[in-house]
């Protein structure tokens, strides 16, 4: 078996199985998480006919070069907004073969928080080619680095079901 939690692991089976199904793609926009979403889905054996690509854009400049996001997003509301994860996750449509993209931009710690935007706060968003947008603000608390990512992933996971419409 792999290193992931089971919970995480039977996620990402049901995922792959659920999209292949259905003849749907997806793409991950990952900062906060490394690319750990991507990591999750493509553990599982299948998971060629479901993932397009997966984006890692931990800078500012990544954001912004790989996925599109405006200069005056960053500027006016941070990496870490509602905002910049839309925008990250439409940019990985734009620039994917995707149906479905998801993406998550935080503050994993054990730095960079602040009294607005504490350790923990993570932002996620889900888009489709139909147009559809999901956001989610999670406030997981300064549960620890790991910790945070892994709660990051099982969310991310979740909104893709959602985001099927399963």
């Amino acid at each position: 078996m792999s290193g992931w939690p089971e919970d995480i692991e039977n996620k990402a089976q049901a995922l792959i199985s659920a999209f292949s199904k259905r003849g749907l793609m997806v793409a991950t926009a990952e900062s906060c998480t490394g690319g750990l979403i991507a990591g999750a889905l493509t553990e599982i054996p299948g998971s060629s006919s479901v993932v397009d690509r997966g984006f890692v854009t931990y800078s500012n400049d990544a954001k912004m070069q790989m996925l599109g996001v405006d200069p005056a997003t960053l500027a006016a509301h941070g990496a870490v907004s509602r905002q910049t994860a839309i925008e990250m996750a439409r940019g990985a449509l734009t620039h994917s073969k995707a149906d479905i993209a998801v993406a998550v931009t935080g503050i994993a710690g054990p730095g960079g928080g602040s009294n607005e935007k504490p350790v923990g706060l993570v932002h996620l968003a889900t888009a489709s080619r139909g147009g559809n947008v999901l956001h989610r603000e999670m406030r997981y608390g300064d549960i620890g680095r790991d910790a945070v990512r892994m709660a990051t992933v099982r969310t991310a996971l979740d909104m893709l079901e959602e985001a099927a419409g399963d």
